[in-house]
């Protein structure tokens, strides 16, 4: 579905990714572990147009869309759920919710979607009429993966979704990519927690200052001794 080739990305000379390639197979859960800093916001904000390669290609469905604008991925259907959640402070969590669905003309349809957001969010639909401001950490983080899935992604890329949640809230949080993956959606998911994301995915990706480092299935790269000592916390035996 998605291939990113040779990737190249500089900011000021100075490289951010190091020509690294990866695959998001239809129909799967990917998650790219690293450290803060070895790339992983980069490589994402390069895949929806906000941050122009250097070199490389991403190409998705079979078609070339390194260079596009962020408005001509979305209409291809690649959707990006960003850290620190951006919603709309201002605006009620419906309003949040009816601008991710900018795009479209369904009105029909939009409130299906609506509806599928409040049957898997209910506290969303609770705080329906309540500015999004004024949300928990935890109910912005909904609101924006709602938000997302407005517009109807084929692709749904999430960037640290579980960045400063309660633990009881993340666990929430997984379950519904598990079960948003389960009803079709592919998702490209960057994540510091690599315990609960090697968990879920069916394939993973070790970034390190910029290079891919290792890739194997979600279960694999859990029980590796270096991921086990790097990543989980846990002394190599």
């Amino acid at each position: 579905m998605l291939k990113v080739e040779n990737l190249v990305v500089s900011y000021g000379g100075i490289e951010a990714l190091k020509g690294i390639s990866l695959e998001v197979p239809k129909g799967e859960i990917v998650t790219l572990i690293g450290a803060n800093g070895a790339g992983k916001s980069t490589l994402l904000r390069s895949i929806v147009g906000l941050v122009k390669p250097k070199s490389g290609k991403i190409v998705y469905e079979g078609d070339n869309i390194t260079g596009l604008n962020s408005q001509q991925i979305v209409k291809k259907g690649l959707t990006l759920v960003p850290e620190g959640r951006r919603v709309f402070p201002n605006l009620t969590v419906l309003e949040n919710l009816q601008i991710g669905a900018y795009m479209r003309s369904d009105k029909e349809g939009i409130q299906k979607d609506i509806d599928w957001v409040y049957e898997m969010f209910p506290r969303l639909q609770e705080r329906s009429w309540q500015m999004a401001g004024t949300l928990s950490g935890g109910e912005q983080q909904m609101l924006a993966v709602g938000r997302a899935l407005l517009s109807r992604p084929q692709l749904l890329m999430m960037d640290e979704p579980s960045l400063g949640l309660a633990p009881l809230i993340i666990k929430d949080i997984f379950s519904i990519i598990q079960y948003i993956n389960s009803k079709g959606m592919t998702v490209l998911l960057i994540e510091q927690n690599a315990n609960m994301a090697l968990k879920i995915a069916h394939r993973a990706y070790v970034l390190e200052t910029g290079k891919i480092t290792m890739s194997g299935t979600g279960a694999e790269l859990l029980e590796n001794p270096e991921i086990k000592a790097a990543y989980l916390g846990k002394k190599k035996k």
